[in-house]
Parts: C-alpha cells; structure tokens; sequence
C-alpha cells in the first residue's frame, strides 16, 4: 500500500532546528509545501497553501506560535503540531485549547515526526466532524424555536416582523427559516369575492384556480 503524501507547512524562526526538522522530513513521504519565519506569516501561508499539517514554533516574532494557531483555527483549521523546546503541562493545556493536535520537543526525528503528524491529523478530522455535527444540531433547534414560537404578523396585509424588527412577505420569510416553498392559488371564498363571474364555473367543476 503506497502511504500518501501530506503537504506540510513549517513555522520556525530558528535556521538550525529549521534545517534538522526538513532533514527529519525528507526521511518521510511528505512535501514541504512552505515555511514561514513568524506568526504572522505562517496564517498567511496556512490561508494561502490550505497545508495537510502545520509544524508551528511556540516562539516566534511578531506572533507566538499558539497565537497562530488560533487564528488558523478561526480563519483556516488545519492540523497542527506545535513544536517546543521545553514541555510543560500549562504549556500543553494551552496549546490543547488553542486547537493543536500534538506537540514534539525539539529537535524531533522522524519517526517522532510521522506520530505527531498522524495523530494531529486524527484528531483534527475528530473534531471538524464535531463541530459539524454541532452547527447542525445548533440551526435544527433554531429551526424548531422559530417553527413554534409565536410570529408577529400584520392584520392587514399578513406580512411577518422578522428578528430584525422589519416586516417581509409570509412567503419569503417561511423559506429563509423553515426552507419552504409556497404555491400561489385562490380559494372558492375569494374567487366568490373578487371574481364573481367565474365563481359559479369554477364551483361547478369543483376546484379551485
């Protein structure tokens, strides 16, 4: 079975460690798709490359490393691996919450780099599919909350007040909200009212227009 190739993404300021990290890389089926020297630049390039994995520095100019990784997770999520020098378990909670996936000391070999990048990506995948799955239990129960709650509609004209406060037609907010169509007829009441003339033909045939 031919393992896939990941596009990797490397954030580091540090010309030596950067060195050693590609020269671990090369050891694996992995393409080096682009580095960056700072936070900064590393969003930009996370935004522009769309990499499979992102190997994030903590220590960094303009933008730390776990500062990155949150805008990433905003703008762009991708996995991450944060890479540091010393590890410690405030450190880690931070990064867990900033979105990283797995973290290595530097610096890393190889085989260390192919279990972090396996496992960043695991959990990555793990929670995209939650929030997915939170976004759609989130507009199921405002779809429910909107279905049932009570609506402001006008006695004259029956146009609803919208959450903005402004009044559009039934039939346009029903689709916005509940995905629903309307089909346009009249019933025999106002056929009998407003076109008297056709009223008895269309009774007769027992349908309305």
């Amino acid at each position: 079975m031919v393992e896939q190739t990941v596009r990797i993404l490397l954030a580091e300021d540090d010309y030596l460690v950067c060195e050693e990290i590609k020269r671990a890389l090369r050891e694996l089926p992995h393409e080096l798709v682009g580095e960056a020297d700072n936070g900064e630049e590393a969003v930009r390039l996370a935004c522009d490359l769309k990499p499979d994995v992102i190997l994030m520095d903590i220590k960094m100019p303009r933008l730390d490393g776990l500062e990155a990784s949150r805008r990433i997770r905003r703008q762009c999520p991708a996995p991450i691996v944060i890479l540091t020098a010393h590890e410690s378990r405030d450190l880690l909670e931070e990064a867990r919450s900033a979105g990283v996936g797995a973290y290595l000391t530097k610096p890393p070999r190889s085989g260390e780099l192919a279990r972090a990048i396996a496992i960043a990506t695991a959990r990555h995948a793990d929670l995209m599919e939650l929030s997915r799955v939170n976004e759609e239990l989130r507009q199921s129960l405002e779809e429910v909350k909107t279905l049932r709650g009570i609506l402001p509609i006008c006695s004259y004209c029956k146009n609803i007040r919208n959450d903005q406060g402004y009044y559009e037609q039934l039939e346009k907010y029903h689709h916005e909200h509940a995905g629903m169509d309307f089909s346009h007829t009249i019933c025999p009441r106002c056929v009998e009212k407003h076109f008297p003339e056709y009223s008895q033909e269309i009774m007769k045939n027992g349908r309305d227009t």
